[in-house]
């Protein structure tokens, strides 16, 4: 009787101390929880408790670590945002205050030269003004991944021949000599964004040339990859903007005074939803290359 009673006590003893012991662990995981409401981003040492109260820690600690994470990326996007409204606020900014300026002058203004003049002023701000929005228009839907791509057989030549379409007048005020090497490769790409990379491309080619220079695109295909080489004889790349140059409104040393810093990004952002990639070399005062490449096969 004496020994049933012994394990008896024995039993409750355990019984308590185990109850004690999970009431402890619980008011651990309790403290450590608050301490994440409360914005810690410090996880303590995770104990190895066997059983149920062992999972559960386990997948608290889980969850905490991906809430940490999540919380990390959030208030990089927030810094990201408030960046971009700064930078679209700085670009608006100039168009804005000539079309103010423009505005002011044409209420005094009586002679009809001088206000044709400053309505073209504010046909080419309202110009820019337009394609920013659309730009980052453009750029914020296909971050959000809201553009579906369809991708269709074109032959290279007649994809080139509507991307210079708008350049033809500009190209031959500055008598910029063109010169295409073009074997008629077919792409499989969507036309009309496709089509929007490559003149973000030719443009930037053309802004960064003087008088007199050459612009030249040529093909290559390979077991790989059908690549279109889009190359200038302008300014050049400066060697620290390099690896920035699509980033958005990034603006480098050679960026001319209209140079927004986005249609690159946009072109970048094109060509990779499409399996492709965007290689630049340049050297100042020499020209710059690029190199669109499209591949056959998902990498």
């Amino acid at each position: 009787m004496t020994g049933i009673l012994i394990i008896a006590i024995v039993i409750i003893i355990v019984l308590v101390l185990k109850y004690y012991m999970q009431q402890r662990e619980i008011k651990k995981l309790n403290n450590f929880l608050e301490k994440i409401l409360a914005g810690s981003t410090e996880l303590e040492v995770l104990n190895q408790t066997e059983g149920e109260l062992g999972i559960l820690r386990a997948n608290i600690y889980k969850t905490t670590t991906a809430l940490i994470s999540q919380r990390s990326i959030l208030q990089k996007d927030k810094i990201l945002l408030a960046d971009a409204l700064a930078d679209i606020s700085h670009q608006f900014k100039t168009p804005l205050t000539s079309l103010m300026v423009m505005n002011d002058l044409l209420e005094d203004e009586t002679d009809e030269d001088k206000r044709r003049e400053f309505l073209a002023t504010q046909s080419v701000q309202l110009n820019r003004m337009n394609w920013l929005i659309q730009t980052l228009l453009k750029t914020s839907k296909l971050d959000a991944g809201l553009l579906t791509f369809t991708k269709k057989p074109i032959s290279d030549e007649s994809l080139i021949k509507s991307v210079l379409n708008p350049f033809v007048i500009n190209m031959e005020l500055k008598n910029i000599v063109l010169i295409k090497n073009l074997s008629g490769l077919e792409l499989n790409c969507d036309e009309a964004w496709t089509r929007e990379a490559i003149q973000n491309i030719v443009k930037n080619c053309i802004e960064h040339m003087d008088e007199n220079g050459t612009l030249e695109i040529s093909d290559r295909d390979t077991n790989l990859y059908h690549e279109i080489v889009i190359k200038d004889t302008g300014k050049g790349i400066a060697e620290e903007d390099l690896p920035h140059i699509f980033e958005r409104f990034y603006r480098g040393k050679n960026s001319g005074t209209d140079s927004v810093g986005i249609g690159l990004a946009l072109s970048k952002a094109i060509i990779e939803n499409q399996n492709g990639v965007i290689d630049v070399d340049s050297k100042e005062g020499v020209g710059t290359s690029f190199k669109i490449k499209l591949y056959k096969t998902v990498l």
